[in-house]
């Protein structure tokens, strides 16, 4: 690594898409062509540098996010690529959480995929501004404008169009800057590292000059000066678009538009300029909030390196059993061998070391600052999501948020040795993935997971195997269900009982009422100092909500229900403990008395489907319980939006692949609980 950059010169940026839009290559092209690879790994040959678990190789998917560090011109570009399956939205999540600027690869035959489309708003939620690299223009069926027209429409994005494809399919040629408005063509003998800016072909004059007039007009309408230059018929400079073009991309108005075709090594060199010229640094995005731990002061943070330390911990791995913490510096700086502090363990750990990410591989750092995406080694404690700071200046920055799991199997080790190593392997697992959950069930005594989807639960058992060598009989997948009252419902418990040579007691009556759909769980208290003492009300709403979360009907979460405290009495013997167990005694008693329902999840499906099979899918579909919603007919195959009951699509993509001879595709995402 050159000497240290200045902070105005980082790019964090992440490269997010749909399943197979082509995200690991255009990554592994970065690489290569700003000299961090001396040979393109490629996805399909299982050899891509940013695709290194032996499962991401084997199935040809990213599965986990990885980190990079490479530099272009004067920038240093830390990039994140990352998953495009729904399963692994939670490491989407975490990388748009400490993201400055983001690409959003798609593909010039598919558009907006399903995929993309979460992950594009999982982008708005976050506020990160992007440029869209339409790739695959050499695949037969590339429509550009198409793909243009479909992020306008399914996105209500602004998508400006910088470059115009020369050609498509198997006539794709090169590119034209409308910037610069030169044409940029490759030299397929050196791999792309060499390419040639000429003067515009004739045959691309007429729609160049028709594209760079929208282009301007376009930007014209956030920049005062260039709508006066526009209107007055004025020369605009260069410079002067490039200036307007990077102020509408980071104020989110403008989305700017590439093109190019990763595979053939065509279109990646511009998109780095872009990078540079485009996205914002850590200075040009608002800065950091965060609370005081213990004033609930709300607090900001700059980008500067003598600024008070402000860290974020977006996630763990676990590499060879050791724990390696990635984090995000907002502010101040990091030192190896230095003590940081965690406000939420309230307690301070130690920095071992300070690693600069390429994939897995690692170069060690003496120091990081304000604006670093880096790896760090030595933290016990701490877990994603976590805030590292100075215990002078402590802070809590927003936590990431995750959705619950959905589908559960059950495991049980094969042989005693794995018994010893599977609780240990457990760990680990869950310490990186916060979407997956463990617990035992009590009366077969098998482990349960519990995870976001069919495939997330299948890496696991298969990373069990390949990385950690732990054999495990697995069960069906079960859905994780959810569990209502369906009518109000009064309990009423009295606890008096000695413990520990010292009596106990508490009076507690509580009234359980339905919710709206998607609700959650509410508390509410009606009754005064006189029955039950403010002190106690924490204890009692703890003992009902742990209650709940154990079901009554079949052990699920209880969801979309009021607690109200309707009475209740105290004495000179009660205490916390006694009122949460006599609280927790009256929720069981209140829903013994109750009616009660399951809810179980609903998922939204999309089908592609080639019209030829159309029939067979929809049947299977009906037969699974399914909902259609829409059918969208798109060059020779279907699209088929559906809702569909996760219990009925255990083993879809068998019965999917069987129907159409493997040419149907899907893709399956959460939408909801409802009734059983």
């Amino acid at each position: 690594m050159s000497k240290q950059k200045n902070i105005s010169q980082f790019r964090n940026i992440g490269i997010m898409a749909h399943i197979d839009a082509g995200k690991t290559t255009v990554t592994e092209r970065i690489l290569y062509y700003t000299g961090k690879s001396y040979k393109i790994g490629e996805v399909h040959d299982g050899e891509a540098v940013m695709d290194w678990m032996q499962d991401e190789q084997d199935r040809g998917i990213t599965i986990t996010s990885a980190v990079t560090t490479c530099e272009w011109n004067k920038s240093l570009i830390q990039i994140i690529d990352t998953p495009g399956h729904v399963d692994f939205t939670v490491e989407v999540e975490r990388a748009l959480r400490v993201l400055d600027g983001a690409i959003g690869v798609f593909c010039a035959v598919g558009g907006v995929e399903p995929q993309s489309e979460t992950v594009w708003r999982q982008a708005d939620r976050y506020s990160v501004p992007r440029l869209v690299f339409i790739n695959k223009m050499d695949r037969t069926g590339a429509d550009f404008f198409g793909a243009v027209n479909s992020i306008k429409e399914k996105f209500g994005a602004n998508p400006v169009i910088l470059q115009l494809p020369m050609g498509s399919e198997d006539n794709f040629a090169g590119i034209i800057d409308l910037v610069n408005m030169k044409q940029i063509t490759w030299d397929d003998e050196t791999q792309g590292v060499e390419y040639s800016k000429d003067d515009i072909a004739p045959e691309f004059e007429e729609i160049a000059y028709e594209c760079r007039e929208k282009l301007l007009e376009a930007i014209s309408e956030f920049n005062d000066e260039i709508m006066e230059k526009y209107l007055s018929e004025e020369d605009i400079s260069v410079g002067e678009i490039i200036k307007a073009i990077r102020a509408a991309t980071i104020s989110r108005q403008i989305v700017p538009v590439f093109c190019g075709s990763a595979l053939k090594n065509k279109g990646i060199q511009p998109l780095l300029d872009a990078i540079e010229l485009y996205l914002p640094s850590p200075l040009d995005v608002p800065p950091v909030k965060g609370v005081h731990p213990e004033t609930e002061e709300e607090l900001e943070f700059l980008p500067q390196k003598n600024g008070p330390l402000a860290a974020l911990i977006f996630k763990v791995s676990m590499i060879e059993g050791r724990k390696l913490s990635f984090a995000r510096i907002y502010s101040g700086k990091l030192e190896a061998g230095s003590d940081v502090f965690n406000p939420l363990l309230k307690k301070n750990e130690k920095l071992s070391r300070i690693l600069q990410m390429h994939a897995n591989k690692r170069t060690r750092l003496k120091e990081a600052l304000a604006g670093a995406i880096i790896g760090i080694v030595g933290l016990k404690d701490s877990g994603t999501g976590d805030t590292l700071c100075s215990q002078d200046y402590p802070v809590f920055l927003e936590k990431i948020e995750y959705e619950d799991p959905v589908i559960s199997i059950a495991i049980e080790p094969k042989t005693h040795a794995d018994q010893e190593k599977l609780d240990d392997v457990l760990e680990k697992f869950t310490i990186e993935d916060p979407t997956l959950k463990v617990s035992r069930d009590e009366e077969t005594g098998q482990t349960i997971l519990s995870g976001m989807g069919e495939l997330h639960l299948e890496i696991i058992i298969s990373r069990m195997l390949k990385e950690f060598k732990t054999n495990v009989n697995v069960g069906n997948p079960q859905v994780v269900y959810r569990e209502v009252v369906t009518s109000r419902s009064r309990g009423h418990a009295v606890f008096e009982r000695e413990i520990s040579g010292k009596m106990h007691f508490a009076n507690v009556s509580i009234c359980l009422e339905p919710l709206n759909r998607g609700d959650g769980v509410t508390f509410n208290c009606k009754v005064g100092n006189d029955q039950i003492p403010e002190q106690y009300i924490p204890a009692i709403e703890n003992g009902i909500r742990e209650s709940l979360e154990g079901g009554y009907l079949k052990g699920y979460p209880l969801v979309d229900i009021a607690i109200v405290i309707e009475g209740g009495s105290f004495d000179d013997r009660s205490s916390e403990l006694a009122f949460s167990v006599c609280a927790s005694m009256a929720c069981k008693d209140a829903l013994e008395n109750a009616s009660l329902g399951l809810l179980e999840p609903i998922m939204e499906v999309e089908i592609f489907i080639p019209d030829t099979y159309m029939g067979d899918a929809i049947s299977d579909l009906n037969a699974r319980g399914g909902k259609v919603e829409s059918i969208t007919p798109k060059a020779g195959i279907q699209i088929v939006k559906a809702v569909v009951p996760l219990a009925k699509m255990f083993g879809y993509s068998t019965a999917l692949r069987s129907a159409s001879q493997g040419r149907g595709t899907f893709t399956m995402q959460f939408s909801r609980f409802d009734r059983v």
